[in-house]
């Protein structure tokens, strides 16, 4: 097999994608792997999914270049009238759609004329991703009549990519589900009578004369509640008190 330098950089890219770090979720990575297939194989069309084996059915999709509308009667319909697909899943190598049915014969089927052929999709290679006997994924790529098909070229590439593209979906089957951010405490909570009024109002921005005469107390027992509430929430003037009770808000509770 013989690749050019562009083809080399540009299955280098697709080999970095799916070696790093940091990954995204299935479908994303799915797609972006999608998108360099294309480029690498001089492809036109992609489609990916995963198979849910309790409910024997595919899901989760990602696709490049097909209508979905026409996706969406594939998972409703034509999936459950797939000549090739489900062979093709038991397949552990990258397999042209041809080694499963002849192309004229594939042409007969209702699943090519009403469903492959609505987005010009002729040509195809598949790559089921396996970690012992559960499905992680697939890809499913297509060329149009005029391209031709694939060759041999096209699984040996293939091939190269399907250990780093098992290996990372496996990665992301196995990371751990991020725990949800705390809720920070409601600092109002237990803020009640007239030491909740006075933190409103000192929210207002109101002195401590007006919030007595507002309020109809006295001067010195506003002091003592303004003072209760620094102690309470640990501050020493009004803007870092304001701050923890309204943050960047404009209005107060």
């Amino acid at each position: 097999m013989y690749l050019s330098q562009a083809r080399v950089e540009k299955l280098s890219r697709l080999m970095g994608r799916l070696e790093a770090a940091e990954l995204p979720g299935s479908a994303a990575l799915r797609l972006a792997v999608g998108q360099d297939l294309l480029d690498l194989l001089q492809a036109d069309h992609f489609a990916s999914y995963t198979w849910d084996d309790a409910a024997q059915r595919f899901g989760e999709r990602a696709a490049l270049h097909m209508d979905d509308a026409n996706l969406q009667a594939y998972e409703a319909y034509y999936q459950y009238r797939d000549p090739i697909t489900h062979q093709l899943r038991q397949r552990r190598a990258p397999t042209l759609v041809t080694q499963i049915l002849p192309q004229q014969e594939l042409m007969k089927t209702e699943f090519f004329n009403d469903f492959l052929a609505r987005d010009g999709l002729h040509h195809g290679v598949n790559l089921f991703a396996w970690d012992g006997e559960r499905n992680l994924g697939d890809l499913r790529i297509w060329r149009g009549r005029q391209r031709g098909p694939f060759d041999r070229d096209t699984l040996d590439l293939l091939r190269l990519v399907q250990p780093a593209f098992t290996g990372a979906l496996r990665r992301l089957r196995d990371r751990p589900v991020a725990a949800p951010a705390p809720v920070p405490p409601d600092p109002w909570q237990g803020l009640n009578g007239r030491a909740r009024e006075i933190a409103q109002a000192l929210c207002a921005g109101w002195p401590d004369k007006k919030i007595a005469a507002e309020l109809g107390i006295g001067y010195s027992t506003v002091r003592t509640h303004v003072d209760a509430l620094f102690e309470r929430f640990g501050v020493h003037n009004r803007t870092e008190l304001v701050r923890r009770l309204i943050g960047d808000v404009t209005s107060c509770h």
